[in-house]
């Protein structure tokens, strides 16, 4: 005669964690550099990998591990330090592709799983998203659509890796942050960086054609100009040596970040009224922004 027993709700997390992992580990690749570094990166269409820019020191000599074992050799498709995405081209073979979670889906206190690749195999970080907040920008001027932080810990291989919800579905790429904070990039804004990168090897920024500083301006703060070309969009619309920037269409300007924040790829090719402080008097200017020449 067999004693049942009751089911263990543990021991079915547990179980459920672990077929999660696996299932992810089946999209998630080890990618290696000359520069010796090994970090994850996510299988997301075929023959196209994305991984975090920050990490991919060298454009040379990148081969990846897939889920399989094998190594294939891959190339770089494009990088886009504002949203630190980076895409790279690799004979992967057909795969289906970890269904996107719906942004709405995801909210502060909701269990995550970040799942990467290393040099003995898959790897998992259980946690919690710790804050779910709406759009900000990088220091580097990416437009990220949501922030989302995460409660656990990174191995530095998994940089690159995918994080999970409840079910499985991919809420973003997993990425140091700062203060020692792990950050999730949401998957709408790889996808939004991805399709540039893919059509045009780099993600178009704003350009004005000025060099500037910040300055005090009465109880407020804006951007001195110290250098400007005379070519560019603003040296046309007549920016000059000594105008200060205050606002931009309306908003205050009050650092160099916040310009370029500004200048994104939904600025190339509006205009926009600079207001601008020029020998004491306030002047309105109007400019069409350009697109920054590839670098």
């Amino acid at each position: 005669m067999t004693e049942d027993f009751p089911a263990d709700p543990f021991a079915a997390f547990s179980d459920r964690l672990a077929a999660l992992t696996a299932a992810a580990a089946a999209r998630v690749v080890s990618v290696h550099g000359r520069d010796g570094r090994a970090r994850s990166g996510l299988l997301w269409a075929e023959g196209l990998v994305v991984t975090a820019e920050e990490a991919l020191e060298r454009d040379d000599e990148l081969s990846l591990t897939l889920p399989d074992g094998r190594v294939v050799p891959a190339t770089l498709a494009g990088r886009d330090p504002g949203t630190d995405v980076a895409l790279l081209k690799a004979e992967t073979g057909g795969f289906v592709p970890l269904a996107a979670a719906p942004p709405a889906a995801l909210a502060t206190g909701h269990a995550v799983l970040a799942v990467g690749r290393g040099e003995y195999g898959p790897s998992a970080a259980f946690g919690l998203a710790s804050l779910v907040g709406g759009p900000w920008r990088s220091m580097r001027g990416g437009r990220l659509d949501r922030r989302i932080q995460l409660g656990l810990r990174l191995d530095p291989s998994a940089e690159g890796g995918a994080v999970l919800d409840h079910a499985g579905r991919l809420v973003g790429m997993a990425v140091p942050g700062p203060r020692r904070r792990v950050l999730a990039i949401p998957a709408e804004t790889i996808a939004r960086s991805v399709e540039q990168l893919r059509t045009r090897g780099r993600v178009a920024r704003g350009y004005l054609g000025l060099a500037m500083q910040p300055v005090q301006v009465g109880e407020g703060r804006g951007l001195i100009v110290v250098g400007v070309d005379p070519r560019s969009p603003a040296g046309l619309a007549g920016v000059l040596l000594g105008d200060v920037l205050v606002a931009w269409d309306g908003a205050p300007l009050g650092s160099v970040r916040d310009m370029l924040a500004r200048l994104d790829p939904d600025s190339v090719g509006t205009t926009v009224t600079l207001e601008l402080i020029r020998a004491g008097l306030p002047h309105r200017l109007r400019v069409r922004i350009g697109e920054r020449a590839a670098a």
